[in-house]
This record gives C-alpha cells, structure tokens and sequence, in this order.
C-alpha cells in the first residue's frame, strides 16, 4: 500500500527550527517531513479524542512532546 503526499511551503525559520529537533532527536526521526507529519498527526488525535481521552493519555501525550522539545 502506498501513501501519497503532497508539497507543503513552510518558512526557512521554521524549517530550520525543526530540521534542529530533528538532529536533536537522536534518530527518532529521519527527517523534517517525518517530524512534521509526526506532530500534526498528534495535534488531529488530540482534537479527535480530547473528549475521550483520560488524564494519564494526556499526561503521556505531553511528555512525548516534551521530549521533542515541541512544548
């Protein structure tokens, strides 16, 4: 099964912010797209489940992201 993408512009600032976390990472991401689709995909489950999720997966959800240095 294949997925298909689609270009997306962002800023240089951000691209290059991000392309920082990804070094920073230590291999949990390949690369910025990997990192990007990683973040926004969390950001649609958060608003999917934010009425269904307990405390404990919001907890889990905000240390991963501190980890990331996305919060």
């Amino acid at each position: 099964m294949s997925t298909d993408y689609v270009p997306v512009n962002i800023s240089k600032k951000l691209f290059d912010e991000i392309q920082k976390r990804v070094s920073e990472s230590h291999g949990e991401f390949k690369n910025v797209e990997e990192y990007i689709e990683f973040v926004l995909s969390e950001v649609l489950k958060e608003e999917e489940t934010e009425n269904v999720s307990t405390p404990e997966d919001e907890e889990e959800r905000k240390d991963r992201l501190k980890k990331l240095s996305y919060i």
